[in-house]
């Protein structure tokens, strides 16, 4: 394998990255590759935004993952700045190489770097691979999620 680069996204990766979502069982339920206008504002809307910080990781001049880290001020915590890992992905032909481990250190220390006390993350409660892989990586399931739909 070549080197790799994990680098800040830009609005032409946006395809890339949306195949990636989408390239699992529950990703497929709920993107639409062939519509790209929606991830293309969201884009626009977390580029501008400074407490997103959404990455690509890159070999060989082809996006092979990404995730983004959004960094949260708050009162709790004696005033902590936490981080929130979402929407890891890493492209199928590397997948159980290393590049989520990569992916998520990048994360973590980048979160470190910007003065968060706490990074946290969520994963679908059907995603035990996913649960174990974090576990290994020291996240502990300290807590119990819930989602509202709007």
């Amino acid at each position: 394998m070549t080197d790799l680069a994990i680098r800040h996204a830009t609005a032409a990766d946006v395809p890339a990255i949306v195949a990636m979502l989408a390239d699992d069982p529950l990703g497929a339920t709920r993107e639409t590759p062939d519509d790209p206008a929606p991830y293309e504002d969201a884009f626009v809307r977390i580029d501008a935004d400074p407490g997103q910080h959404l990455v690509v990781a890159e070999r060989d001049g082809r996006v092979v993952g990404t995730v983004q880290l959004t960094v949260i001020p708050g009162l709790s915590r004696r005033g902590a700045t936490r981080a929130l890992i979402e929407a890891v992905r890493v492209h199928r032909e590397e997948r159980g190489g290393g590049l989520g481990t990569q992916l998520i250190e990048w994360a973590v220390e980048e979160a470190r770097r910007r003065g968060c006390a706490v990074v946290q993350l969520t994963s679908d409660a059907t995603r035990t691979d996913a649960h174990r892989f974090y576990e290994r990586l020291g996240f502990a399931a300290s807590h119990v999620g819930f989602k509202r739909m709007l």
